[in-house]
């Protein structure tokens, strides 16, 4: 049973999604608190590889509200689980394709807070404006349909 924390919408209009991965996540105590909360952002969050690890960049967390003396960096790199040849896997895709490794979404798997990866591609803004116009012209359509 998953249930959906944050989904980064943002990740969708400026990139081509080739691929999605699910990853675990390391967090702190009051990291996994303030997330329950919803004090999460990934808007400009990305995910990049230091000594064969991948990490989860610029995801900020804000400070949980009934927190005492313990404080963290709200945006420390925090690390991604995944198998070593899942992550030599992406690492080769990446680098070879020049992609990049976004977070998608956070959500419950159970107990666990997990991060959907996705290996993307940059939009153009040509892209993004056809986008746009699909979207207009579904709506319209879908108004159209509806009278």
């Amino acid at each position: 049973m998953e249930k959906l924390i944050l989904k980064n919408r943002k990740a969708y209009y400026d990139y081509h999604i080739l691929e999605k991965i699910e990853a675990g996540i390391v967090l702190h105590g009051m990291e996994v608190k303030a997330i329950r909360e919803g004090k999460i952002n990934i808007k400009e969050a990305y995910c990049n590889y230091q000594d064969n690890e991948l990490f989860l960049m610029q995801a900020h967390i804000s400070s949980y509200s009934h927190a005492g003396y313990e404080q963290y960096d709200p945006i420390r790199p925090k690390k991604l689980l995944l198998h070593q040849k899942e992550l030599r896997r992406l690492r080769k895709k990446r680098d070879e394709q020049q992609l990049t490794l976004i977070p998608l979404a956070l959500y419950w798997s159970g107990n666990h807070i997990k991060v959907e990866i996705g290996l993307a591609k940059g939009k153009k803004l040509y892209d993004k404006r056809q986008d746009i116009a699909k979207r207009d012209e579904k709506r319209n359509l879908e108004r159209y349909m509806k009278h």
